[in-house]
């Protein structure tokens, strides 16, 4: 490289040709592929087992989408701690400090295991008296509550592949997590298949089928997941298992501190679409099946935004580590112009296809409920309105975890989606009487004021060269 200079961009020397910004995009393209594929595939498990279950008629879809609802409240309280993962060891990777790294994924495994006994025995035994309590009725209420009893069980394991996959991404291997998840969408497809249909010598145990299968498939995940941290390189230099039983209150303190707003944040966002879910189910069954379908559809499409927003996690976490201020923005910014594009494209495509997509999940029920495959094709046209900033503020809010900046977003998440956005469905649907397309109205109300306000506090931070204290190796 005699004739051609160079710069640096954080701790590397990248070619003059190659901008930072280029360079940026391009390494933020290299973490954040297979980390949206794995995000992909894990949508694609739940995605067939609302497929598998849609053959068993509408009334099912529905109870699905209510123990759905009834999980998420509890699975975004934990899935906040341990993401709190990825910043701090980003940061003490980008720092070089590898007991941080090491000690910042044995907290995290810990903060699984303490929120998990609890909340998983909770939805075991008060999942369907709950959604009696708001009113649901009493045989979906059952169904949900079958649902439950076999799905609650993947909480714990669930959360352990989170904290130890987010390690991975954090030491720039996030590929196993990708590879582990590849495998299990067919098992669980077989294994769903099985236990809901009871063929290649499984009982027939419909609705609560697809729970055990989800639950089993988690647990081997988990299990490839500590094998691979513990046993291949470069990840078993690090040691993460080593004195596991050691407590750490001191980095679980912190892990608490960036994580617990996280989690409040997840459940605030969790809940304002389970309240859309329970607004629709006051409207009607027709209009629950149909709202589920079309929020597992943009879910699907939410998860390559929010694998771009784990790469921004960790991209903006790195530079944080190095002490590098501009590479935190460039990190920042990137990202979120990738994720922009991208639902731009999603947006135009959902927009053309609406009409086919309700038909993928009802097969052949789909003649009998015509009502729903139609106003699922109008909720996707009404929520294609909110991809691009749904994209826009995951991404944002990654981007802050890497600076350790969960409060302020927090905040956020309270005003975007309960003021504004519930706010809105609500008076949209019962107060104006636009029923279902209301909800949805607000939903993209919502998500836009949320986006907006991330995207001004990641412009601020930045700009005046914030960067977090990196804990010690100590």
């Amino acid at each position: 490289m005699t004739a051609l200079e160079t710069h640096t961009v954080g701790a590397r020397r990248v070619p003059q040709s190659a901008t930072p910004w280029r360079h940026e995009i391009v390494e933020t393209l290299k973490l954040a592929a297979p980390m949206a594929a794995t995000q992909l595939g894990q949508i694609a498990m739940m995605t067939t087992d609302l497929a598998l279950l849609g053959r068993l008629g509408d009334r099912v879809v529905a109870a699905a989408a209510l123990a759905h609802t009834v999980l998420f409240a509890g699975y975004a309280l934990g899935m906040g701690l341990v993401s709190a993962v990825a910043p701090l060891a980003s940061q003490a990777f980008g720092a070089r400090r590898p007991r941080m790294v090491r000690r910042s994924v044995r907290v995290g495994l810990w903060a699984a295991l303490l929120a998990g006994v609890p909340l998983t025995a909770l939805q075991l035994w008060g999942g369907e008296a709950i959604l009696l309590a708001l009113g649901q009725p009493r045989d979906t209420a059952e169904l949900a509550g079958r649902y439950l009893a076999g799905l609650s069980w993947c909480l714990v394991p669930s959360w352990a592949f989170i904290a130890l996959r987010n390690f991975m991404s954090a030491v720039n291997r996030p590929e196993p997590g990708l590879w582990i998840t590849l495998w299990a969408i067919p098992v669980n497809a077989v294994l769903g298949y099985a236990l809901i249909y009871g063929t290649l010598g499984a009982p027939r145990l419909g609705i609560l089928g697809a729970g055990v299968a989800t639950t089993v498939v988690n647990v081997a995940m988990c299990a490839a997941a500590v094998w691979f941290a513990y046993a291949r390189r470069p990840f078993k230099k690090f040691q993460v298992l080593g004195r596991f039983w050691r407590a750490d209150w001191t980095l679980l303190r912190r892990l608490l501190v960036v994580g617990a707003p996280i989690s409040a944040a997840f459940l605030l966002e969790f809940g304002m679409f389970a309240a859309a879910s329970l607004l629709m189910g006051s409207i009607g069954a027709a209009a629950l099946a149909a709202h589920a379908i079309a929020l597992q559809t943009a879910a699907i499409l939410f998860m390559v935004p929010f694998g771009i927003s784990l790469a921004a996690t960790v991209r903006v976490g790195q530079a944080a580590g190095r002490r590098d201020a501009d590479g935190t923005r460039r990190a920042g910014f990137a990202a979120i112009w990738l994720a922009v594009a991208f639902m731009a494209a999603m947006t135009l495509a959902v927009i053309a296809f609406r009409r086919l997509v309700p038909l993928l999940f009802l097969g052949a029920e789909a003649q009998a409920a015509a009502e729903t495959v139609a106003l699922a094709a109008t909720l996707l046209a009404v929520g294609a309105t909110f991809f691009v900033t749904d994209g826009l503020q995951t991404v944002a809010a990654g981007a802050l975890r890497g600076l350790n900046d969960t409060g302020v977003p927090l905040l956020a998440a309270v005003a975007g989606y309960w003021v504004a956005g519930f706010g809105a469905s609500y008076g949209l649907a019962f107060v104006l009487g636009f029923g279902a397309i209301g909800v949805w109205a607000g939903l993209s109300i919502g998500t836009t004021v949320f986006a907006l306000l991330l995207l001004w506090r990641l412009h601020a931070l930045t700009r005046a060269g914030y960067l977090p204290a990196v804990p010690g190796s100590a």
